[in-house]
């Protein structure tokens, strides 16, 4: 069974589209955001490396199930905005904190690395452990890998397309992401208001992004590192 609550996203469809055009007026990440960003993705390329070979694409619709999933549960982990892809849906700030990751050594292709699995990884989850938000985020990530991770990148990719997302102007249209337009933004993160939302501390943030190679450098200028 699907594990998305069917409810309308209504503030997850953006509606700044037209002309073939995408009209952004969201902010930056903020760089404690972009550390929480980094953190999950290590965990979620971690804890979906037993199910199968992963891809570009299968990792990128992995990221927005477990996006849209724990928005749906009233709560935001992620901050990755997605827009309709040719392929279900995509995000460049996951593919640059990809990229960057990789740059650190922390990712190899899509494994984490053993340096970031003893380091990275442990630090997240004491983090986690104890915060009732942090642990059902966490909950919420490990139900979505375990019905969607071992499934192909094609499979998972109808699996998204068969999401129904709502418009502000008409919550009761559901549409399927199937049938939107490519390019549409799809999920804005900070236009999603929710009943609360995963934290760390400012001293973890600090370490996490030493662990993760960062040093004391602010994340927001280290983002194509």
């Amino acid at each position: 069974m699907p594990l998305f609550v069917r409810s309308p996203l209504t503030a997850a469809f953006l509606t700044l589209y037209s002309g073939g055009f995408i009209i952004h007026e969201e902010p930056l990440r903020t760089p404690g955001q972009i550390t929480i960003d980094r953190a999950l993705l290590l965990y979620v390329l971690q804890q979906a490396e037993p199910h199968g070979p992963l891809s570009d694409v299968k990792l990128q619709q992995l990221c927005f199930l477990c996006e849209l999933q724990v928005f749906a549960k009233g709560l935001k982990a992620f901050h990755f905005e997605f827009f309709r892809f040719a392929y279900g849906a995509f995000s460049k700030d996951l593919d640059n904190d990809l990229t960057s990751l990789r740059r650190k050594g922390r990712v190899e292709n899509f494994a984490v690395s053993d340096q970031a699995k003893d380091e990275a990884i442990p630090l997240l989850l004491n983090a986690i452990e104890g915060v009732e938000v942090n642990e059902r985020v966490k909950d919420i990530l490990d139900a979505v890998l375990s019905v969607y991770g071992a499934q192909d990148s094609g499979t998972i990719t109808n699996s998204v397309e068969s999401v129904r997302l709502s418009t502000p102007q008409d919550p009761e249209l559901k549409i399927p992401i199937r049938d939107i337009v490519f390019h549409t933004t799809l999920l804005v993160p900070h236009r999603i208001e929710t009943q609360a939302e995963f934290t760390l501390a400012p001293a973890v943030v600090k370490q996490l992004n030493s662990v993760m190679g960062y040093d004391n450098r602010p994340v927001i200028d280290a983002q194509s590192w």
